[in-house]
């Protein structure tokens, strides 16, 4: 699944030069990004949750249609609700990627402008001349009631900001995305493709197992446990088609452990139940998971163990 990011030269083959770009996709937490992502790459690269902070790394998806290869990058959620240093490397994150890519897709709700929307919107590159273009991406259509109202409000968007596209859509219709990929395709600059065409995102098996594991903690507490959680894979080895996995989910205090446990360890039994289970599926494999509840008291605002977890 995973590919070197060495340019692919396609330029002695026949037909239409390759064209490629990286394009980001940001926004507030919860508008839908991730299920934008996976929808665009046609399968799951990045986890989801109605909880915010679901994604807390730069997420590369890749999809190529004929000569085009689109290299989506899935940000956190720009947070503006906490000082802590976990927050903080999430929105260092976010404004790094703006400054290394070809096209910035700013999502919201469809309808919807929040303060926090606000927040992101100030980070896009100044309009002009030679600036990467920003293409306002209305998600959650489906959840719009009355439709008549969308026209004014794509207007007052657009007097806050020069978008080169208006892109009112739902993530989760096939058309809807597909729809969006030709609108995008035109912007990608004209140069060689950064990976081989079967690629579908440049994270290892290891990182995509942690991030799985870490969606079923989060799909399986509810609002029950604070995000201040994480999980870390202790060991991943291959013996041919078995992979034997150990992972830890570090919380900050002991009643988090409780909580993630459950009653006679059936709660976390559930947790690996279902990563297991996915984890077959995207890895091809079988898959023997161990789950560990460690308490790491203060780690979140912790710059050395935000390191240590693998947090840019």
């Amino acid at each position: 699944m995973t590919e070197s990011a060495s340019p692919i030269d396609r330029a002695n083959e026949s037909g239409p030069a390759p064209h490629c770009g990286l394009v980001a996709i940001v926004g507030r937490p919860n508008v839908g990004k991730s299920t934008l992502l996976n929808a665009l790459v046609g399968q799951k690269v990045s986890i989801t949750s109605r909880r915010a902070q679901t994604t807390r790394h730069r997420i590369t998806g890749i999809r190529t249609l004929g000569e085009s290869q689109f290299v989506f990058v899935d940000t956190p959620g720009f947070q503006t609700q906490h000082g802590a240093a976990l927050n903080r490397t999430l929105n260092r994150t976010v404004k790094s990627v703006l400054s290394d890519v070809d096209v910035i897709l700013f999502v919201v709700e469809a309808g919807r402008f929040s303060l926090d929307d606000a927040k992101v919107l100030a980070l896009m590159p100044a309009p002009g001349e030679g600036a990467r273009p920003v293409i306002l991406v209305a998600n959650k259509l489906d959840e719009v009631r009355r439709r008549a109202e969308l026209a004014p409000w794509l207007r007052s968007m657009q007097e806050r900001y020069a978008f080169a596209e208006f892109v009112p859509l739902s993530a989760r219709k096939a058309a809807d995305t597909q729809r969006l990929l030709e609108i995008v395709r035109p912007y990608l600059p004209a140069q060689a493709w950064l990976h081989d065409e079967e690629a579908l995102t440049d994270r290892s098996e290891r990182f995509l197992a942690s991030e799985l594991i870490r969606e079923k903690l989060f799909r399986l507490t509810g609002d029950e446990l604070p995000y201040t959680s994480t999980v870390v894979i202790d060991k991943f080895e291959e013996a041919g088609e078995l992979r034997r996995i150990a992972a830890s989910i570090i919380v900050e205090r002991e009643a988090h452990k409780g909580i993630v446990i459950g009653a006679g360890g059936d709660r976390l039994k559930r947790i690996g139940a279902q990563a297991r289970v996915e984890l077959e599926t995207l890895l091809g494999a079988k898959v023997f998971l161990e789950l560990w509840v460690k308490v790491r008291s203060g780690w979140a605002d912790d710059e050395a163990h935000l390191r240590s977890y693998g947090y840019e």
